[in-house]
């Protein structure tokens, strides 16, 4: 947006805020290392906030999981200067005085940053956009309940997805259900989890960056009901090292020309013959993208067979165990045919998993790929020879030869950009270089609460 066509929508928007109470406006933004950054300014400045920007480091893209670490490099150091610019239109009220905006990184000259996450994701979709394609995304957002050191909860009553659960901490549930409503978050259930003091909250679709916005802003929700209730929330891959991990599930459909690719087809179950090829290029681009999808130090503990966590690279239609699940259209799936990646947890950064993901779909459109053979039971149960003969690997639980793969793959490099992919490298090669030897338990402790807001 220009400066001369933010300033009267920012005067406007001021005007309708202060009505309603705001009276201090945050912006964030996503690094890829999955944490968030912001900066908050009074309500008058909102319109400086959205043009020029607020200026921050190019240091923002390399903040590691440690607190203290950033990772230097050629490209990324203390010298220069860019604009974080909210985007106005996706601003959202939270409630007590605050609002909330996501924001980009632009140049001084107003360019888009080519670090910038939220920016690779608007590059992907309209990529897919000049491609005929409209994608809709639904992201799930898995969390664990602890003491405000980050301590385990005491739990008497808790049962996977019971009811005890939820009366356990029924007002935390109804407040967080309150908060979304009032800032326009569409929350299409909310369940307690498999672990103690867990919980899952799946949001409903909407265009790929706007999905990501509402991730970032339902943890921001979730954390400040939270807060009031003197708990914390660990978005860790595995808070503890002995209990279940979290993940960070994203489903996503498409359109070709305004008709779905995932049902309606005559191929496997619906799928037409783009969304065959949608799904092949996922299962063979997994690989090299799991780095941004769940590449932290922490997370190759929860990729891990038996975990759901689809730690083999297969696809079933509704196969937990593997890592692209497709879900069927019906009359029990009002949504219609789509795909969940489930090897994504929630130290990813939403945007560049989600560029990852339709970036791989949309490769497997335009090469025409064909679908390999569908897995229909656990994985696991299969011999080595069977998962060789369709084509099943293991996802590395070694976080060096995910960024090896990474680092190597042309693939992602043109989906991402190397600013973003090299940005990746940096911040979680720092985590290998510094943390690769901890042990599970010490590894949990240590970045129980890094992804936390």
């Amino acid at each position: 947006m220009t400066g001369m066509a933010a300033k009267p929508l920012a005067a406007a928007a001021i005007a309708q805020l202060e009505s309603d109470g705001v009276a201090t406006l945050i912006g964030t933004v996503v690094n890829p290392a999955g944490l968030t950054h912001a900066k908050t300014v009074p309500l008058r400045r909102m319109g400086a906030f959205a043009d020029p920007g607020l200026g921050a480091s190019p240091v923002w893209h390399a903040f590691t999981i440690d607190q203290v670490g950033i990772a230097v490099s050629d490209a990324i150091g203390p010298v220069g200067d860019q604009r974080i610019r909210i985007d106005l239109g996706a601003l959202r009220i939270l409630g007590d005085g605050f609002a909330w905006a996501p924001g980009a990184f632009f140049d001084q000259h107003g360019a888009p940053d080519p670090y910038c996450c939220r920016g690779a994701l608007s590059r992907v979709e309209q990529r897919l956009a000049d491609a005929g394609l409209t994608a809709a995304v639904g992201h799930e957002l898995e969390f664990l309940l602890v003491g405000p050191d980050g301590s385990r909860l005491p739990t008497h009553s808790w049962a996977q997805y019971g009811l005890a659960g939820v009366l356990e901490y029924e007002g935390f549930v109804r407040d967080v259900t309150e908060a979304a409503t009032g800032s326009g978050v569409n929350i299409e259930q909310f369940h307690a989890e498999y672990g103690p003091n867990q919980f899952e909250i799946s949001l409903a679709p909407q265009s790929p960056v706007a999905a990501a916005d509402h991730l970032v802003l339902m943890r921001i929700i979730v954390g400040r009901v939270a807060r009031r209730y003197g708990l914390r929330v660990s978005l860790s891959p595995v808070p503890f090292a002995d209990s279940v991990g979290s993940g960070a599930h994203q489903h996503f459909s498409l359109l070709k020309d305004r008709t779905p690719v995932f049902s309606g087809g005559a191929g496997a179950h619906g799928m037409t013959p783009a969304g065959e090829s949608a799904v092949a290029g996922l299962v063979a681009g997994l690989p090299e993208a799991q780095a941004t999808l769940c590449g932290s130090v922490v997370s190759g503990l929860r990729v891990q067979p038996g975990h759901w966590s689809g730690a083999y690279v297969c696809w079933g239609a509704e196969n937990r165990e593997a890592a692209v699940r497709f879900l069927t259209g019906g009359p029990g799936n009002p949504h219609g045919g789509n795909v969940e990646v489930k090897v994504i947890d929630p130290s990813a950064n939403p945007y560049l998993a989600s560029a990852a993901v339709l970036g791989l779909a949309l490769d497997g459109i335009e090469r025409e790929l064909a679908l390999p053979p569908e897995t229909t039971v656990d994985p696991a149960t299969l011999s080595a020879e069977q998962r060789d003969s369709d084509g099943t690997v293991l996802l590395t639980a070694e976080q060096s030869t995910a960024l090896d793969r990474l680092d190597r793959s042309a693939l992602l490099r043109g989906v991402l950009g190397d600013e973003v992919v090299d940005a990746v490298l940096a911040v979680r090669r720092y985590e290998q270089e510094n943390f690769g030897d901890l042990s599970p338990h010490e590894l949990c402790d240590k970045f129980r609460m890094a992804w936390s807001v």
